[in-house]
């Protein structure tokens, strides 16, 4: 069984504080409960109710927002309220009742062209996953309920999960306008109905726990380090929103070669070398100066 780990984030409404988890707690569906009696479906709900400073709670996805009334300030109890969800997780307590009537939140799901011609970035308004995954295959995909889906359509790929996105890449045989309706109402259709999107084991079976990628993180040398930091703040971004995703692979000290994977979108576009010479490249020679020389792309 996978550890639950609860974080705290703080919101634009300073009554309302968000426990952000590291796995979902529900299937995409949204709760909301505005007292104790409404929460009868939720006993995770109703045990918050009996803190007294307590005034609504809201369970969505992966995380739990709770208002609070205005007898106390959240930063003298955020931490005990993040232990106590924590816990009850982690001891298997029920989130929410199957017979719970979610409220209801309409799906949307927009397409988006990416700068790779074989590849389509389909947007939903609920987040979708807690990190990035790739499969390229329907054997690689059996951690992912929706993506072994997605493969069975013939003319499907890859796909490539990230936030609130899935990027679907095509064989060449199937023509974008004649196939992006069809999978955009499939993929909206499937997260309206609460179905599986990723596995609850998967994180751990694919090293993505944060205490994996923590772990392999802290066994790195500093450059390499150094590299992943400038990668995930200045890099990662823009390719997430051109449907894709960087991967550090490795550093060589001698040669100052570094190795990135290139996914989703960004996995055999044709613009990915430019990418990667004129602007990854640049990036980590400035700010890693007399450290790189040249960064290599593994795959794409």
């Amino acid at each position: 069984m996978n550890t639950f780990q609860v974080s705290i984030k703080e919101t634009s409404n300073n009554s309302i504080i968000k426990f952000e988890i590291n796995q979902f707690i529900t299937q995409h569906q949204s709760f909301e409960f505005n007292n104790i009696d409404e929460a009868k479906s939720s006993p995770l709900a109703q045990q918050l109710f009996y803190l007294p400073f307590v005034k609504k709670v809201y369970i969505s996805g992966n995380f739990i927002a709770v208002e609070r009334f205005n007898i106390i300030a959240w930063k003298d109890v955020q931490d005990e309220v993040a232990d106590q969800i924590q816990s009850y997780l982690n001891n298997g307590g029920v989130v929410v009742e199957e017979t719970a009537a979610p409220k209801k939140v309409p799906v949307t799901v927009y397409a988006e062209s990416t700068p790779n011609p074989s590849a389509m970035k389909f947007v939903a308004n609920k987040k979708l996953v807690t990190t990035s995954y790739e499969f390229t295959s329907i054997d690689e995909a059996k951690l992912s309920p929706l993506a072994t889906q997605l493969f069975h359509f013939p003319f499907v790929k890859g796909v490539f999960f990230d936030e609130n996105f899935v990027s679907v890449t095509k064989y060449e045989v199937a023509d974008w306008n004649e196939i992006t309706m069809e999978l955009r109402e499939f993929i909206r259709s499937y997260i309206e109905q609460g179905k599986e999107i990723i596995a609850p084991e998967a994180p751990k079976a694919l090293k993505k726990t944060s205490e994996q990628l923590d772990a392999s993180f802290e066994e790195l040398d500093d450059i390499s380090k150094q590299i992943i930091n400038i990668l995930e703040e200045y890099v990662k971004p823009a390719v997430a929103s051109d449907g894709g995703n960087i991967q550090f692979n490795s550093y060589n000290p001698e040669s100052k070669e570094v190795k990135v994977i290139l996914q989703g979108a960004c996995s055999g576009c044709p613009s990915s070398t430019y990418t990667l010479k004129s602007g990854i490249e640049n990036i980590l020679k400035e700010m890693l100066q007399g450290k790189v020389n040249t960064v290599v792309a593994i795959n794409g």
